[in-house]
């Protein structure tokens, strides 16, 4: 990984990831500042954004995708527009396929596509559209169907375990001992997976180091499109009554019904993929991933002739390119200070402590119970 990407990605973690990125003469900008809309002069829009299932302004990770490409696109004088499948949370391959195309028949050069479920239709519009250029968020290195890879797809993920890691660790320091996890895509996201597995093993470790023993409520339920729902709040509301301190709302727009569920029982709430502090008291901490900075990455590899370093490969990211973490600059933790996280970060990326990346299947997290945690797998 070249110097670039590391002082890109560590720059943007300090500033909390989701909220700041330097524009070409050096000054913050807010892409929040950023109209999402543009008119373009001849109707035509060379950075594309595809949005993955849920809300374009979900607050998380579509949001913190699209601000990538809008904070590139502005400080390079590029034009921009994002594209949403037709039938939302029902959309399927034909209707991301179409909004991909559209992208590329608006005069696209380079299309971003956000989550794992773009992969049949990102094949497929990547073999149609060989000179056009298309970023992987949340994915990795696709191929056509007589196995050669696709050079004009770049596939980004991130360590998500890593930055769960750091979350369940920390809010166990910080005394909580009644744990709530409920995550997006119906246990079948790997970024999710990821998330709470890292999480799982965060929470034990520091269980184990403090000798006390933590429950977890750990459900995939309510949350296969991303969406809030009634339902959703419904089921974390009896979470919270029943003596859940915090909930890791792993999701996207799942956010909102977690927070109100929250809100309505004086609960706690760990947000994710970009710091959701600012979105409400109850956020004391977010798993963080660098969406915002590696996405304008990838994005001007397309226009700095260095393409070819990720074209066809697939780049993961994570302490090692300092993007994933926590934003201690907004957290509400009081009794996990900075300096042990910042400890607890260098032996991570030292290899003196060990995450395991584990996509489990179906996203059953069971098995990882310890002496120290037990979870209540909610199906």
């Amino acid at each position: 990984m070249k110097k670039i990407l590391a002082l890109i990605l560590a720059l943007a973690m300090v500033l909390s990831l989701s909220c700041v990125a330097f524009a070409a003469e050096g000054e913050a900008v807010d892409p929040d500042t950023i109209e999402d809309n543009m008119t373009s002069a001849d109707n035509t829009y060379e950075v594309a954004f595809v949005t993955d299932v849920g809300q374009l302004k979900d607050k998380s990770f579509n949001q913190g995708t699209y601000d990538g490409v809008k904070l590139y696109a502005a400080a390079n004088g590029l034009s921009y527009k994002y594209y949403q499948p037709a039938n939302g949370d029902q959309a399927t391959d034909d209707d991301r396929i179409d909004a991909m195309q559209a992208a590329v028949d608006g005069g696209a050069k380079v299309v971003v596509c956000a989550g794992f479920l773009q992969e049949a239709a990102l094949t497929a519009a990547a073999i149609a559209n060989p000179d056009v250029k298309f970023v992987f968020i949340d994915g990795y290195p696709l191929s056509d169907a007589d196995g050669n890879v696709l050079a004009n797809v770049a596939g980004i993920s991130f360590k998500e375990e890593q930055s769960g890691y750091f979350a369940g660790y920390a809010i166990v320091k910080e005394g909580y001992t009644e744990l709530g996890f409920s995550g997006g895509g119906g246990g079948t996201n790997p970024a999710c997976c990821r998330y709470g597995y890292g999480f799982v093993q965060g929470a034990a470790a520091a269980a184990e180091e403090m000798g006390v023993n933590v429950n977890i409520n750990y459900s995939w339920l309510h949350g296969a499109s991303f969406s809030a729902s009634p339902d959703l709040q419904t089921m974390i509301e009896g979470w919270y009554n029943n003596g859940t301190e915090v909930v890791f709302a792993c999701g996207g727009s799942m956010f909102a019904s977690i927070v109100a569920a929250a809100g309505a029982n004086d609960g706690a709430v760990i947000g994710v993929d970009v710091d959701q502090s600012f979105e409400s008291d109850y956020v004391v901490t977010s798993a963080l991933k660098g969406l915002s900075a590696a996405t304008s990455w990838a994005v001007g590899k397309v226009y700095d002739g260095t393409w070819e370093e990720i074209g066809g490969t697939g780049t993961s990211l994570g302490v090692d390119d300092d993007s994933v973490g926590l934003p201690t600059a907004t957290w509400s933790l009081e009794n996990f200070s900075v300096e042990e996280y910042e400890e607890l970060f260098a032996a991570v990326k030292s290899g003196e402590v060990e995450i395991d990346n584990t996509v489990l299947e179906g996203g059953d997290i069971a098995q990882a119970a310890t002496d120290y945690v037990t979870i209540n797998y909610i199906e």
